[in-house]
């Protein structure tokens, strides 16, 4: 249909067949995204692990590439907390991702994801590895998750720390509260109000709770199967390695690219797809 002397349509015609094939592979993907949860917004949850402050600068790179990934999507950021490290990078930092769809799509980040680089915090600038921790949580909906009793509380206020307006690191606005028959814990210090902290705190315990009782429930399964193995720190579903070569892969599905800056930059999109397709697979 086209004169092939005539680049210039050529090539609108096959850049209109990439968008349309992006088009069809995204519509693909969200046929699958019919779990209970799956259209919520997202708690991810980030924590530095075994590596020091390797492990700390991780922890930021991770919170940077989730939050582009979300602009990406278009999709509405709020950082709840955020434990800034003494010497680089952070403990810590738990962050809202308000979109539709946002939990079917990340929760297949959750594990532990490992790094390999010359560390820049190494004298010797020696090859270093480090593993950081994601949590994904739906949002849960008022009439979703399960039921929490005052009793079973205890709330301590704190004096929130970081860069804030007027008040927020004048007063005791940030909430920490313990599920005493749990022993989890969460905390949110993001809002000006000590209510405000303590209803997003509240959110992440019930998705905590609830993704707990489901872990428990799929484990007793697993050890009637007699295939149940206890997750370990080690068990990382991703690599990111910088040195000697570049190559970010997942290690449950395969899939892997070397373009590490660009997923750094969070395009992630080719691990995401590719977990929920082999879930799907493998259901």
């Amino acid at each position: 249909m086209i004169d092939q002397n005539k680049a210039d349509e050529l090539a609108s015609l096959e850049a209109e067949l990439t968008a349309l094939h992006r088009i069809h592979q995204k519509a693909h993907v969200e046929l699958f995204l019919d779990g209970p949860y799956d259209q919520n917004d997202a708690i991810v949850v980030i924590s530095a692990g075994t590596g020091g402050v390797d492990a700390q600068d991780w922890a930021e790179m991770l919170l940077r590439m989730y939050v582009r990934y979300a602009e990406k999507k278009e999709f509405g950021v709020l950082i709840h907390e955020k434990t800034v490290a003494a010497e680089a990078g952070i403990k810590s930092a738990t962050l809202e991702i308000k979109g539709l769809m946002a939990y079917g799509y990340l929760k297949g980040e959750h594990g532990v994801h490992r790094l390999v680089r010359l560390s820049p915090f190494n004298a010797k600038n020696l090859r270093q590895t480090s593993f950081a921790l994601v949590e994904v949580l739906p949002v849960l909906k008022q009439n979703e998750g399960i039921e929490i009793h005052e009793s079973d509380l205890r709330i301590d206020t704190y004096r929130a720390s970081g860069a804030g307006g007027q008040h927020v690191n004048t007063t005791d606005s940030a909430v920490r509260i313990t599920h005493l028959p749990t022993g989890l814990v969460v905390a949110c210090q993001n809002e000006r109000s000590q209510i405000q902290n303590r209803a997003q705190a509240m959110q992440e315990l019930r998705a905590r709770l609830m993704k707990r009782m489901e872990e428990e429930q799929k484990e007793k399964v697993e050890e009637l199967k007699g295939g149940f193995k206890e997750a370990a720190w080690g068990n990382q579903i991703r690599s990111y390695v910088f040195q000697p070569y570049t190559m970010v892969k997942d290690h449950r599905t395969h899939a892997e690219t070397s373009q590490v800056q660009t997923v750094m930059d969070g395009d992630i999109d080719l691990f995401i797809e590719a977990f929920l397709l082999s879930d799907v697979k493998a259901s």
